[in-house]
């Protein structure tokens, strides 16, 4: 099978080229460029091509594709809310994403982000660099005894339950499909409404569907108990970015901390220091004292890059021997 690979990087080349020697029916081409409709072009004589979760997979460019004869869609990530699947269907073509690649990875950064944020770790390197050794405003809470609010609890879920388990929190969750194995562990699944009232802090683990867009919006951040820390290593529109800021300026939020964020497409994974920036929502976000943003990197550990290339390699496999790997596939 001949691949396409778009947006490397250093780190990508490094995982996929160690597991290639495994998957010798497999050419694989590196592309630094995004996917576009423009470069899509470039996929013709590829039977697939390989992209992340930033990439534009819309009607567009999977038409393009089609039209370069492109069958098959690798998604080197779990979501896959950036792909029109109806004309992934309507063009025959076979989408495999990468589903458990590694839950600890993002579920450690999410509680990485709760400590920096409640310890103001960012605000003391730079201080500490300047010879400020004042611990002035630099105040937070002990995590021990207080209570955790896990919304969504799939493998990532799990694993931020554990871990807030094991700094002796209280953890309480909500999801429409409880885990009977969080339960026995302790974990008490609460109504929505009721895990937002309560929780010291607040971390977000679900998809992006319909009905989790804009999950946190002006109506339930005014349900969040006042100075909560909120975290987010899922999808950037699950909290609406207006309404967070309206949040934060009423001192509703003792910190947040943003893995993933409304408007990161044209950041994410770029180097843009020479840049103006030009949007108003990123810029206004990083003003706050009381606010981190990391770029997308939840899932950066060498473990988890080694488990998404071995399983993209893998689904590409699949396809070619005929049967596409059943749990990986994305379907309409």
């Amino acid at each position: 099978m001949k691949i396409l690979f778009y947006d490397a990087k250093t780190y990508d080349r490094a995982s996929f080229d160690a597991q290639l020697p495994n998957f010798p029916a497999v050419t694989l081409d590196y592309l630094t460029a995004d996917l576009t409709p423009e470069t899509a072009r470039l996929a013709n004589g590829y039977d697939a091509i390989c992209a992340f979760v930033n990439a534009d997979l819309g009607r567009d460019v999977l038409f393009a594709l089609y039209r370069e004869g492109v069958k098959t869609i690798l998604l080197r990530c779990a979501g896959f809310n950036q792909v029109d699947l109806v004309a992934a269907d309507e063009f025959d073509m076979t989408v495999l994403r990468v589903p458990g690649y590694s839950p600890e990875a993002v579920a450690e950064h999410a509680m990485a982000l709760a400590l920096a944020v409640n310890r103001h770790i960012h605000k003391a390197y730079i201080k500490v660099r300047e010879n400020n050794f004042s611990l002035v405003s630099l105040t937070g809470m002990t995590f021990h005894g207080k209570v955790a609010g896990i919304i969504g609890t799939g493998k990532i879920g799990q694993a931020m339950c554990r871990i807030c388990q094991g700094f002796g929190m209280k953890v309480i969750a909500y999801d429409k499909y409880p885990s009977d194995a969080l339960r026995a562990a302790g974990v008490e699944y609460r109504e929505l409404d009721e895990v937002l009232a309560e929780s010291d802090l607040l971390s977000l683990h679900c998809p992006l569907l319909d009905d989790t867009y804009h999950l946190i919006r002006a109506e339930t951040i005014a349900k969040i108990k006042p100075g909560c820390i909120l975290v987010n290593t899922s999808r950037g529109a699950l909290v609406d970015s207006e309404a967070l800021i309206a949040g934060i300026r009423e001192r509703r939020f003792f910190g947040v901390g943003l893995d993933v964020y409304e408007e990161e497409d044209d950041n994410v994974f770029e180097n843009r220091e020479d840049d103006i920036l030009q949007s108003s929502i990123t810029a206004r976000l990083l003003s706050f004292p009381n606010v981190i943003i990391t770029s997308h990197q939840g899932f950066l550990t060498a473990e988890a890059l080694e488990a998404i290339a071995r399983t993209t390699l893998e689904n590409a496999m699949s396809v070619e021997q005929g049967v596409p790997t059943e749990g990986n596939v994305v379907r309409v």
